[in-house]
């Protein structure tokens, strides 16, 4: 790739060559990619990426992966839909609703993946892994699937069967692991050092956080070429949230948007917050916790990217905010009334979030705001089960279904009235 040039410290700004590293060998610092900016500048413009297909890669010029060796089952480019129905309801008047549940594994996952997998193929891994909290397990699972690799997904025990089933059926071999995502991410770290194997959120960390970058670009593309005013996005480890930054202020050094003036807010589940405790708390000093949530695929108790997270949060003048389990069911049912965009628990967590946050007055009525939802909900049915009717039960006759109907008007009357 000619514009991706090194891996560099976020800490001590040490250079490394482009190799599957993610770790700072000086001072332990993450590694992120660095890029030619100037050459970048140069070549690529609105209309070269216009060209490109209706996928992640029409942004290939800008990602760290050869598109000559690119694992493609055509994630990215999903509908930013202009939310009138819930914004009417919150009182905003320019919402939107980014809806990643559309990409192949129903996931924002597959953006990441599809990069992380073609660097894995560049560099001539045999076998894709990962620690998963179930969305990066399903798309791990069909990327290797898809590339002929073999595959090992590592998940919490406990996970939803909904995302177990969507890993297995690509053939992938599961490891399922008594303990939370911590303990999971912990073994695989381990695991990385002895086997040669590509495990795309540890070694091949680096470029496969860069995928994330696509939700930004898409969104000011989609909104014809301009930021949006803010922004509210999950948080798990918080590098999606960091990564929609980093891509929002790429498009801007390249000229092909204006200066970026948006505020980025973050969301999480009170049951594991830790981000949102430390931006509430004032300080950048994050505390890990034990996850207990219903929102699985946000429970990382030691955020990787929380401290940036929050630099990013104090930088654009941001927000983060937290939701107790049932404030989640209820932005999953608010979103799919509204909208018709049935999300998993990170969709709810981040309705919820939005909800919080324009009652507060922390959106302005007429901001340009953009919600990310990252995922579908029938992955984490068991989380929403409970919350919803029954469906009638009549017999095949006119008098059976009037009599049915009158009860359940009638109980819904009374709950109202409650």
């Amino acid at each position: 790739m000619p514009y991706a040039k090194a891996l560099r410290c976020r800490e001590c700004g040490r250079e490394y060559g482009l190799e599957p590293l993610h770790v700072c060998e000086f001072c332990f610092g993450p590694l992120e990619v660095a890029y030619d900016y100037e050459a970048m500048h140069r070549n690529i413009t609105r209309e070269t990426i216009e060209r490109g297909p209706n996928s992640v890669w029409r942004y290939a010029d800008l990602l760290p992966a050869d598109p000559a060796y690119a694992v493609d089952i055509n994630a990215g480019f999903t509908p930013l839909i202009r939310a009138k129905n819930l914004g009417e309801h919150l009182g905003l008047k320019n919402l939107y609703i980014k809806n990643d549940c559309a990409n192949p594994t129903w996931s924002f996952k597959d953006r990441v993946v599809t990069v992380a997998a073609t660097k894995a193929r560049e560099f001539g891994f045999e076998t894709l892994a990962c620690a998963s909290t179930g969305n990066l397990a399903n798309s791990v699972s069909a990327h290797a699937a898809s590339a002929g690799l073999e595959a090992y997904v590592f998940i919490p025990s406990d996970l939803e069967r909904g995302k177990i089933i969507g890993s297995s059926v690509y053939g992938a071999t599961l490891v399922a692991v008594d303990g939370n995502y911590d303990d999971v991410n912990r073994l695989c770290s381990e695991l990385a050092d002895k086997y040669k194997w590509a495990f795309v959120n540890i070694n091949m960390r680096p470029y496969y956080a860069e995928g994330s970058k696509t939700l930004a670009y898409e969104v000011a593309e989609q909104l014809g070429w301009r930021a949006p005013e803010h922004v509210v996005a999950p948080m798990a480890s918080g590098s999606l949230y960091v990564k929609i930054w980093k891509g929002l202020q790429e498009l801007s050094k390249l000229w092909l948007i204006d200066s970026v003036q948006t505020k980025m807010s973050g969301a999480q589940a009170r049951g594991c917050s830790p981000i949102v405790t430390a931006f509430e708390g004032h300080t950048h000093n994050i505390k890990p916790v034990r996850p207990n949530t219903i929102a699985k695929s946000l429970a990382i108790g030691n955020p990787a990217d929380g401290y940036y997270a929050l630099q990013v949060m104090e930088e654009s003048g941001g927000h983060g905010v937290a939701s107790e389990d049932e404030e989640i069911v209820e932005g999953i049912k608010l979103l799919a009334e509204s909208e018709g965009i049935f999300a998993e628990t990170a969709g709810g967590v981040v309705i919820s979030g939005l909800r919080k946050l324009a009652l507060a007055g922390k959106i302005a009525p007429d901001e340009v705001t953009v919600a990310y939802i990252t995922g579908g909900g029938l992955k984490t049915q068991e989380a929403i089960e409970s919350a919803l009717e029954l469906p009638l039960h009549v017999a095949p006759t006119m008098a059976s279904f009037e009599a049915v109907l009158g009860e359940r008007t009638q109980a819904r009357e009374t709950a109202a009235a409650v």
